[in-house]
């Protein structure tokens, strides 16, 4: 095609920027004829990615070298290319942005390997094949993003290297920069450097990460919780975040504030508890953690040992980890068979009773809903809502404005126990908001007990999905 001006010529090489051939070619800068020889072709989009001058001609042998190479040629010459030094890793990053300013997903896409992960900056899905990739880059293209390395490392082995480092965007859009770490793995595939692994983060220290924890620092949080068992019931609620909860062993009641979780550490003070992890299953998050399992508690006045089941859930509160959620409850097993061995259900059984509550949902009908929770000791703690619902009216009327968004509810994920006379359902649900098309996860944990021959929820704990509230906040 014509090659009136640089841009032209850039285009040229673009197109054939998923060749990797040794060659060489002349251009005539200053009118003397000079022949330059390239052993791969992200070299020559790296020396010439703004040429001052460049023969139609040369580029037109060029490309016709390229396309009458012989096999032997063809082969000797991508054992060649295979060597790469340190510019020519770099400039494979300048073949990445190339694609970008295309504005086309497709060509970006392409510069993925065929088994290649992209770890996105800013999507939680990764993206393992050409359509994913391509998916993301339709959304992040819209921004008319280039890049440019701040700083970077290098490392080459055989048939595969590595740029690391920090890079920087800038959106044509709005002109904002924004710094991100990268890590590009490039491996030599059909005869040329295509990315196999691309990861790209947002620069921790923007983020409010709080501080970093581990597994055995998580568990050592109970160890404060318990040496304050020794002290008072003040030093106990301190313990808590102040919007923390305690669903307590031995209350019906939940706690939700400083006096109300003071108040029940007064009456269980009295026994000189001393508590000990049994079985422990830690997960981490950012700015929060959780620790749940069985615990043992020896009372110093009786001697008497209990066994309980523990879930606490722990954020940063003004640079210290608190607990902002504390259930605790005694081992169900023994009760409830104690009470009936013969009402056992199967774990089929045990999801269809999500299927009533929110067949309960489509009828739009509060008082529908409220009823498919237990009459004794109901405890409802919603998505949206701070409040507890320890009733029939306090639970009807968190669905009157719930259910004004039509939701329409999804298991995600389901994990289920269950033993006499009662059965729990936790993991992850989503629902769709059919006044608006949105589309909302959450967390679940549904308790079933068998009341008057029915099984009702006896509990219901329904929370967003923590690592969204923090990203949110972060940008906020």
């Amino acid at each position: 095609e014509p090659m009136s001006n640089v841009r032209n010529i850039q285009r040229c090489v673009h197109q054939l920027t998923r060749r990797t051939e040794v060659f060489s070619f002349w251009s005539r800068p200053s009118g003397n004829a000079t022949c330059r020889t390239f052993r791969t072709l992200p070299e020559v989009c790296h020396k010439f990615s703004h040429p001052p001058r460049m023969n139609v001609s040369a580029i037109t042998r060029f490309g016709r070298k390229l396309s009458t190479m012989s096999v032997t040629e063809k082969s000797t010459s991508s054992l060649m290319a295979k060597d790469i030094d340190s510019s020519g890793v770099r400039s494979l990053f300048s073949l990445w942005n190339n694609a970008l300013a295309t504005g086309d997903s497709r060509i970006v896409a392409k510069r993925y390997s065929k088994t290649s992960v992209l770890l996105p900056t800013v999507s939680d899905v990764p993206r393992t094949d050409f359509e994913g990739i391509k998916d993301y880059f339709d959304a992040f293209l819209q921004k008319k993003p280039q890049g440019e390395i701040l700083e970077g490392n290098i490392h080459i082995g055989d048939g595969w290297c590595q740029d690391a480092g920090i890079y920087e965007f800038t959106m044509g859009t709005t002109g904002d920069k924004v710094k991100a770490r990268y890590t590009y793995t490039y491996v030599f595939e059909d005869n040329q450097w295509m990315i196999a692994h691309h990861h790209s983060s947002v620069m921790p220290e923007g983020v409010d990460i709080a501080k970093s924890i581990d597994e055995n620092e998580v568990r050592g949080l109970f160890e404060l919780w318990n040496s304050a068992l020794e002290l008072d019931s003040d030093a106990v609620a301190k313990r808590y975040a102040k919007s923390g909860v305690l669903l307590p062993t031995v209350s019906d009641v939940p706690r939700s504030d400083y006096d109300g979780i003071k108040d029940y550490f007064d009456k269980f003070l009295i026994n000189k508890p001393k508590g000990t992890i049994l079985e422990s299953h830690v997960h981490i998050g950012t700015n929060w953690c959780e620790d749940v399992g069985i615990y043992e508690f020896k009372f110093g006045v009786t001697g008497d040992v209990v066994k309980a089941r523990y879930s606490f859930v722990y954020k940063v509160e003004d640079g210290e980890w608190k607990i902002v959620h504390h259930h605790s409850s005694m081992m169900p097993e023994a009760q409830l068979a104690a009470a009936s061995k013969d009402n056992k259900i199967e774990d089929a059984e045990v999801r269809s009773l999500f299927k009533l509550w929110n067949d309960a949902l489509a009828t739009e009908n509060p008082d529908t809903v409220a009823e498919r929770y237990a009459k004794s000791n109901p405890c409802l703690l919603p998505t949206v809502s701070d409040i507890p619902r320890t009733d029939y009216d306090g639970i009807k009327d968190y669905f009157v404005n719930f259910l004004q968004k039509k939701p329409a509810g999804e298991i995600l994920e389901s994990y289920v126990s269950a033993g006499s006379d009662w059965c729990m359902d936790n993991g992850i649900y989503e629902f769709t908001m059919g006044t608006t098309g949105d589309k909302v996860k959450a967390r679940y944990s549904f308790v079933y007990t068998l009341e008057d021959g029915e099984w009702k929820i006896a509990h219901h704990h329904s929370s967003q999905m923590p690592e969204e509230v923090v990203a949110k906040a972060s940008l906020e």
